[in-house]
């Protein structure tokens, strides 16, 4: 059983790396971009699509203001990405936004920002996967039939390439993204060209549509409401650019150098690709509606509203069909791979937080491959019961998604200048403090606009479900407190100066389990014997008088020097009369330690370990709870072990020296 576990452990995630190959997994610049990258680069393909989907709601003529919301985010995610570039040269560790809270702000912020960044790596992956499953969906019915199922499958996927290392997952996911970006460059690119240079008719299959506007009077503050709600939906585009800060352990040295321009590349990648979309929807005069059914005027009879994307990629290469669906799937795929940004920003900073025992120290050990491979389970079985709780529907999940990455990024900025002010009360060189003083009023303004688009999100989303997504970061929250208490609490107890505890027992008594006389419970006694005990005796409980007096009778007739010591059971219980005998043997002599010695069987199949044992498990699980008790296993091997043992390679020697796997009942039975 044990060597096929191996086996399809050793297919699934290959063969274990050694500790010192760690740097040989580290990721150069080309392959962090398109690992870190996905997920903010893929928020490009819907983030323009929300901006026309609300603001539609006005009608036509509130299209004229997308190119102004676009250049407002646009100014927004530059100066998110210029502060971030100062985090990662600041706070180079990989807690990114945790760290600077925690490091500026306290303790309670980072617990904050950590919470809001562990939900929104979940989300990023159930929405991301959910997506993809809508997109593919509509090119191939059978998935849009069991959308739920595919995005486990793909989760799944996703899960064993990650644990296979960062640098297989970096090459895996390297030339689809490099695809996005080509695919997206070369629709914008050319899609302009056509319309500006070459003054052809570049026109959207929707163009011609009138749109109904939802509320005809939609003016004054309600309007500038919609055009706000329109903003923080566009502002799905910065999802992401966190990603970057809590990942630069995982680049190659100087570490801070290429992962700050790493961030710089994605900056202006994302940026040039959000612009130009909007810009080349303004010239194919795409129409775009919240509710198509309703909204859409001139329409053709089942009509279905394809993504803009689609839309643009079908009016720009409109006589060159491989670019329409080159565009489309890579659109599809990358939207599969923005989940890998999860997947490496999850684990290092669940590492992170374990490390600050925060979070179970087991997610701070990394794997056979290097990665941290429980924090990657972890991530991988929350999503899954996100998208079977919200049977993989994005519209039921992108309400929770936006909370989580806007409070880091406020509480993160406002951590930065915090920071730049510490700075500038010992920094006396001009040159210096005139870079700092710009570095913070860079992070002042991107505070002011994240800050407002949190407080525009939690207003307009709260009971579409970003209650929610705040709920879960609470009880995160609460739980990571209640973790470092008991952690610091076992501290304190383990480093209690209480000197008794270091003193040597007194005396040692022994006693030996025995339910029958086999040759399991002549192993034990024999062991017991060799281990020199002050007090040596064998225990019987008494379930059943028949059987209890032809065990004294045989014990009496082989005579082995050590007294069967008898003990009631009225109700046939086991476990209770060992305990209280051995209470009753510490409580009258304090400082003697006892010592619990239990033949156990080894066994060779998983279901004869359901047949053996049990009163054993319970007896040692009860016994390990009393203070001044040692409990011993004695295994004795059944004959079914020994085909486990029999597949064992002999050490040259071992049978002259008498250790033959093959002969250890033998040995064991005298």
């Amino acid at each position: 059983m044990s060597k096929l576990t191996t086996a399809a452990k050793r297919l699934v995630l290959g063969r274990p790396f050694r500790s010192d190959r760690l740097a040989h997994t580290l990721l150069p610049k080309r392959i962090a971009l398109p690992v870190f990258a996905s997920d903010a680069l893929s928020s490009v393909a819907y983030a323009p699509e929300e901006i026309f989907l609300t603001l539609s709601i006005a009608g036509l003529a509130s299209f004229t203001m997308a190119p102004w919301i676009g250049l407002v985010i646009v100014v927004v995610m530059l100066a998110v990405v210029a502060s971030y570039r100062q985090n990662v040269h600041a706070y180079p560790s990989g807690g990114g936004d945790y760290e600077v809270a925690t490091v500026n702000l306290g303790r309670q912020a980072g617990l904050t920002v950590a919470s809001a960044l562990l939900v929104d790596y979940v989300l990023t992956v159930a929405v991301s996967i959910s997506s993809a499953a809508a997109n593919i969906g509509a090119l191939v019915p059978f998935i849009a039939e069991h959308k739920v199922a595919f995005c486990v499958i793909a989760i799944a996927l996703l899960t064993a390439v990650n644990l296979r290392g960062i640098r297989e997952s970096g090459t895996a996911f390297a030339i689809p993204t490099y695809a996005f970006m080509i695919g997206i460059f070369a629709m914008i690119g050319w899609g302009l060209f056509r319309v500006f240079v070459l003054g052809d008719e570049v026109r959207a299959a929707s163009a011609g549509f009138e749109l109904h506007a939802e509320d005809q009077n939609l003016v004054g503050f309600a309007f500038i409401f919609l055009v706000l709600r329109a903003f923080t939906q566009g502002c799905a585009a910065l999802t992401g650019v966190e990603a970057i800060s809590n990942g630069v352990p995982a680049f190659r040295k100087p570490k801070s150098r290429n992962a700050a321009t790493t961030l710089l590349m994605l900056g202006v990648i994302a940026v040039s690709m959000f612009f130009g979309m909007i810009l080349l929807a303004q010239a194919t005069g795409v129409v775009m509606a919240e509710d198509p059914a309703t909204q859409l005027v001139g329409a053709p009879p089942g009509y279905q509203q394809e993504t803009l994307v689609a839309q643009l990629a079908g009016a720009v290469f409109a006589n060159f069909q491989p670019g329409f669906f080159f565009v489309t799937l890579v659109t599809a795929l990358i939207l599969v791979l923005a989940a890998n940004t999860a997947f490496n920003g999850f684990p290092v900073l669940g590492s992170i937080l374990a490390q600050d025992r925060y979070l179970p120290r087991q997610l701070h050990t990394r794997g056979d491959r290097l990665a941290f491979s429980n924090g990657i389970l972890f991530l991988a079985g929350f999503a899954v019961v996100l998208v079977i709780a919200f049977d993989a529907e994005v519209t039921r999940l992108i309400p929770l998604y936006t909370v989580g990455v806007f409070v880091s990024f406020t509480l993160s900025q406002t951590g930065m200048i915090r920071h730049w002010n510490r700075l500038l009360r010992g920094e006396t060189d001009p040159a210096q403090r005139r870079r700092m003083r710009r570095s913070q009023a860079i992070n002042t303004f991107g505070l002011v606009m994240t800050g407002s688009v949190l407080v525009i999100v939690l207003i307009t989303k709260f009971t579409a479900g970003a209650w929610i997504a705040i709920s879960a970061m609470a009880a995160i929250f609460l739980l990571m407190t209640a973790i470092r208490r008991h952690y610091d609490r076992v501290a304190a107890e383990l480093q209690r100066g209480d000197h008794q505890q270091g003193l040597l027992p007194a005396r040692n008594h022994a006693i030996v389990l025995v339910s029958k006389l086999h040759l399991p419970t002549l192993r034990a006694l024999t062991y017991a014997r060799a281990t020199r005990p002050d007090v040596l005796e064998a225990v019987t409980v008494n379930v059943d008088d028949a059987d209890t007096r032809r065990l004294v009778a045989e014990w009496e007739k082989q005579d082995f020097k050590v007294p069967l010591k008898v003990v009631e059971s009225p109700y046939r219980e086991i476990t209770r009369p060992v305990l209280d005998y051995v209470k009753r043997i510490r409580s009258d002599n304090p400082r003697d330690v006892v010592t619990v010695f239990i033949p156990e069987y080894v066994v060779g199949r998983w279901w004869e370990q359901l047949l053996h044992n049990q009163s054993a498990l319970r007896l040692k699980g009860r016994l390990l709870f009393q203070p001044g008790v040692m409990v011993t296993s004695v295994p004795w091997q059944l004959e079914s072990s020994e085909r486990v043992h029999e597949r064992q390679v002999v050490a040259p020697g071992a049978v002259r020296r008498g250790l033959d796997p093959r002969d250890r009942r033998n040995s064991g039975s005298s």
